[in-house]
């Protein structure tokens, strides 16, 4: 990786193995205007075309290769990124190939970037509320193939439990499944909640079997340097992406 990686850019700081690279992006860097300023990576969102292109280039000069776009629809289907094409629909993308760059984007939803302990696998999650509550987390572990105890997790930035106030039928939609999850939900006076989704992705990971679980303590809401459609409505994304280098010889 580049040694002019942008310092504003967020690089985990997690125990993987040498062969594990990641990088998750902020709104810095870029060349877009208005609520896009300046580093807005996505392309369905009102933002200029070629203002993203050329976005994406700073970004893919610190990449291997050309990042799997995908095609995000809050679900929890998971592919594996060397066989899959851009725009291919899905929340989560794993990879076993080296140079092969797995990336979601989002703007307060929670990025999960995930590798095993060996650093044969590596993958990257957009865990929004509806993909948490479809079981994107456990998906990707399955796919991973890999015995959980061996998985590391990575919560990237995400919007935080003191500013995401959501209803009660998102509440009952995890605690119906799990009753303890009801203590990621903080009780409201006018009878909403204010939800942790760092919480509820690291119960579910530990009832996954994954025991490794860093970063969090993020979020987009409250801090300018990230993106936050909960926040500005109108906004860019942003983009956690996750590859395997060569193997050493």
């Amino acid at each position: 990786m580049s040694n002019d990686l942008d310092a504003r850019w967020i690089v985990p700081e997690w125990p993987a193995g040498p062969r594990v690279r990641a990088i998750i992006t902020t709104r810095f860097g870029g060349v877009s205007g208005g609520p896009y300023a300046t580093l807005n990576l996505g392309l369905t969102v009102g933002d200029d075309a070629g203002c993203v292109a050329r976005n994406r280039a700073v970004v893919r000069g610190f990449l291997p290769a050309e990042p799997v776009w995908l095609r995000q629809m809050h679900g929890a289907t998971v592919l594996d990124a060397a066989l899959a094409a851009s725009g291919s629909e899905a929340d989560a993308a794993i990879t076993r190939a080296p140079r092969t760059v797995c990336a979601v984007l989002t703007a307060d939803c929670l990025p999960v970037l995930v590798c095993d302990r060996e650093g044969s696998v590596a993958g990257v999650v957009h865990a929004g509320w509806r993909g948490l509550a479809a079981g994107i987390l456990q998906a990707v572990v399955r796919k991973m193939g890999v015995p959980p105890q061996e998985v590391l997790a990575y919560l990237g930035p995400g919007i935080g439990p003191h500013v995401y106030e959501v209803g009660e039928e998102f509440r009952q939609r995890f605690a119906e499944k799990d009753a303890k999850m009801s203590a990621a939900f903080a009780p409201r006076a006018n009878g909403k909640f204010l939800a942790d989704l760092y919480q509820i992705a690291r119960r579910q990971l530990a009832e996954a079997g994954v025991g490794q679980v860093y970063g969090g303590g993020f979020c987009t809401a409250s801090e300018g340097r990230f993106f936050s459609f909960r926040r500005d409505g109108i906004t860019g994304r942003m983009a956690s992406l996750i590859w395997l280098e060569d193997r050493e010889r």
